[in-house]
């Protein structure tokens, strides 16, 4: 008994896996969406926003961790992931500084106010997004496609007026940068799954939750074009796959993310059939962040011995 153990805190079980490592991989699956809008939206310059919100999360980022004294972190791709995602969120005719002021909400605000990456408690480029649609609504709810104006086919479902299924699968549509072409977004979260970096638990509970709830409340019935059109509009793919999976705003039991995925399904069902806009994911997925403290006590495996019967 006289061999010596070396006593840490945890984490016990270390991986290869980083943190960059996974951003990475995320950077990498949203490319697809990006190239898409980028092209899609060409004649907006879509890629100027693009490239402005992602810079000004990074520089933010840099900016804030030098003024405080703290590590510098841009290194890990976090803050590229939010720039980026917030640019796929945002309508292409966005002025510029807007998509910077919404990197900066996102970066500091967001997220460094709160610690930094893990500490945050919602996502910050959703988060981000919400400031700048209660801020600047009217630029926000602006879209164009092929230089004519619009409203979005969610919100021509909403009110009642046939939409082409096929060209929301595509993307020929109006909507923002990164939301509208359903093929992209999917390309992506299968690199996601083979890398391992997500599974299917939460977007698939979601999306089979939200289906089930417009099936009963949506007026149409189980028709499969209406419940098509509803996934492939309003952002609800971006979402559901490369938003509402993140480590640090979603469970980690189990049974919580079927929990998360349930209340995901059914507030954007809720949204979007009673609420005031067409959409929903945004809204619905930052809720369900703040849930996700009280999901995982519920839901969280009690130590062996510990509540059980005497």
């Amino acid at each position: 008994m006289s061999a010596n153990f070396n006593v840490s805190p945890s984490p016990h079980i270390r991986d290869r896996v980083k943190s960059s490592n996974i951003m990475l991989f995320v950077v990498i699956a949203l490319l697809p969406a990006t190239f898409f809008g980028i092209y899609n939206f060409r004649h907006e310059n879509a890629w100027l926003l693009v490239l402005v919100t992602t810079a000004s999360a990074v520089l933010a980022e840099y900016i804030y961790e030098k003024l405080m004294h703290k590590p510098v972190t841009i290194q890990d791709f976090s803050a590229v992931v939010t720039g980026l995602l917030l640019a796929l969120n945002l309508p292409p005719t966005l002025p510029l500084w807007m998509g910077a002021l919404g990197s900066v909400f996102a970066i500091i605000v967001v997220k460094q106010l709160f610690g930094g990456l893990g500490q945050n408690f919602m996502n910050p480029a959703l988060g981000a997004r919400c400031f700048l649609l209660i801020s600047f609504t009217g630029k926000m709810t602006y879209f164009v496609y092929d230089g004519v104006t619009g409203p979005t086919p969610l919100a021509n479902l909403r009110a009642g007026e046939a939409v082409n299924t096929f060209d929301m699968m595509m993307g020929n549509i109006r909507g923002t940068i990164g939301e509208t072409s359903v093929i992209a977004i999917m390309i992506g979260a299968m690199f996601l799954i083979l890398m391992g970096v997500i599974d299917l638990r939460i977007p698939g509970t979601y999306i089979v939750t939200f289906v089930i709830f417009i099936t009963l409340f949506g007026g149409h019935g189980f028709d499969p074009q209406y419940i098509t059109a509803h996934l492939c509009g309003g952002g609800l793919m971006l979402g559901a796959w490369f938003m509402a999976t993140d480590y640090v705003t979603s469970p980690i039991t189990k049974t919580g993310q079927i929990v998360y995925g349930v209340c995901l399904g059914l507030l954007t069902g809720i949204f979007r059939l009673f609420g005031g806009s067409a959409e929903g994911v945004s809204y619905a997925i930052i809720i369900s962040n703040l849930l996700v403290p009280l999901i995982e006590k519920i839901t969280l495996p009690r130590p062996f011995g510990k509540g059980g019967e005497r």
